[in-house]
């Protein structure tokens, strides 16, 4: 190797060559290497610079709040334009900001410090830089960071996740519609059972998604502006003749939040944990889905479309193997541990202020962003989907035995009615079908031996395995 290159090249102590040395940033994380562009909305509303942007708007919306209120004695309304300007801190925030926040944060070794004195900054241009002691006035660290962090996940949800998931919904809807009368048998405890249609088997998942879906959408984000301990002990001593509390309230709610009356110094966090839960339990059917889908592939009621030069596996060429699956479920799996592990820890804080909640919830991006990847795997993958209606008659064929349960139905019902000969109905199904393969001539010489009445015997003459499936087709308009 020649002396210029290797003077270049640093290793770690084990001899390896240290990738850091690479002239750009190399990921970490999946989701900011591999699966980047598949979670790259989020980061408008769930990365650290979008929480630093969201915490110099909060800011800055406070000092609009405080001055259009004249809430301090001698700090009047702004004008138009310096309001204009104002925000304008907020709408250039980029690149640039960030490493100038940075910058400061490295000395004052406090974020939200960082922010205020970012802000501050800027003001003398604005012409207002007699209301630097305003920024921040009467807030403690907790007041932006509880409403910047509400503002970060209501964005996320109500503007990517939301959407994403509904799509993905939707997508499962209208295959249950496509295939409402495609018969089905069904597998209870693994084994052959009452018939259903792939359409209403479908439904079932579409519906509970859409519950949880439901559940998302009614989320109350909680917001709170009353200082170090939630007291207003600050602003009532600075000045006592104002309504804070209404104050307050008008501000959280004009940010669109849900405005919290009673903390400690940080807002609780149980909405936060409520809205987990609800992903989590999405990301939890949604999880069943997968296996399910995966378990059809593997005996044939699906087949996967080959994507054009694409390997399935490096010795097999044949092989079309389910991914999009498999990487969903894992990506599920992570999402849920934080997400859990969110929900468990945020409710908690010691006496009036612990600092762990604000670790915890630098990972409510990455949270999202695993569930992001796999609803999006989910959707390509049933995008890839074909259903092999011949691999699913000839399954129903070869297990008339679940015509058991009719029969021995239909021979109860002849009792009550008084056709005799019906006794122990399920006894005799029991000993024609249990634990063995019962073929159409035989169950068909079975009941022309019953002595059901002419009605009965013709009904289930004319049944086979394919037509029992009850009203399994119209259950799928309860989507509607």
């Amino acid at each position: 190797m020649p002396e210029t290159v290797a003077a270049a090249v640093t290793r770690t102590p084990s001899g390896r060559v240290a990738l850091a040395a690479s002239p750009e940033p190399i990921a970490l994380g999946p989701l900011d290497g591999r699966y980047q562009s598949a979670v790259a909305p989020l980061v408008d509303y769930l990365s650290e610079a979008a929480l630093n942007r969201d915490r110099v708007a909060v800011e800055v919306e406070w000092l609009i709040h405080l001055t259009s209120n004249n809430v301090l004695p001698g700090a009047g309304p702004l004008t138009a334009e310096q309001q204009e300007k104002l925000r304008a801190i907020v709408t250039e925030f980029d690149a640039a900001s960030v490493t100038e926040l940075a910058d400061i944060e490295a000395v004052t070794v406090h974020d939200v410090k960082a922010v205020e004195y970012y802000i501050g900054r800027r003001l003398p241009a604005i012409g207002i830089e007699n209301l630097t002691a305003m920024v921040h006035f009467g807030c403690t660290s907790e007041d932006i960071n509880n409403l910047s962090y509400a503002l970060g996940v209501k964005g996320a949800v109500e503007d990517v996740w939301l959407p994403a998931a509904r799509a993905l919904v939707k997508q499962i809807e209208a295959m249950a519609e496509e295939n409402r009368a495609v018969p089905m048998l069904s597998r209870t405890h693994g084994q052959p059972a009452t018939p259903t249609t792939l359409g209403k088997e479908l439904a079932v998942i579409t519906h509970r998604l859409s519950r949880q879906l439901d559940r998302v959408s009614k989320t109350q984000y909680l917001g709170k502006i009353n200082g170090a301990t939630g007291t207003y002990a600050a602003h009532v001593a600075s000045v006592p003749g104002a309504d804070w509390q209404a104050v307050s309230r008008s501000f959280v709610e004009g940010l669109g939040l849900t405005w919290n009356p009673l903390t400690t110094q940080i807002e609780s966090h149980d909405w936060q944990a409520e809205l987990y839960a609800d992903v989590a339990r999405f990301n939890r059917i949604l999880h069943n889905v997968c296996t399910d889908i995966w378990s059809y592939i593997s005996i044939g009621y699906f087949r996967q479309i080959p994507v054009a030069g694409a390997t399935g596996s490096s010795t097999m060429p044949h092989k079309v193997n389910p991914i999009r699956f498999e990487n969903a479920e894992a990506n599920l799996e992570i999402s849920n541990g934080l997400l859990d592990t969110l929900g468990a820890t945020l409710v908690t804080s010691r006496w009036q202020r612990d600092l762990t909640d604000s670790s915890s919830q630098r990972n409510i991006g990455v949270a999202f962003g695993h569930s992001l990847l796999a609803i999006s795997n989910v959707a390509k993958g049933l995008k890839a989907l074909d259903v092999a209606e011949e691999v699913l008659a000839a399954d129903l064929d070869t297990n008339w035995e679940v015509l058991g349960e009719a029969i021995q139905m239909v021979m109860r019902a002849e009792a009550i009615a008084g056709v005799e000969g019906m006794e122990n109905p399920y006894e005799r199904l029991k000993d024609l079908t249990r634990g063995q393969r019962v073929d159409a001539v035989r169950m068909q010489e079975f009941v022309s031996g019953l002595g059901l009445s002419p009605d009965a015997e013709a009904r289930l003459l004319a049944l086979t395995p394919g037509k029992y499936t009850g009203i399994a087709d119209q259950l799928v308009d309860h989507l509607k």
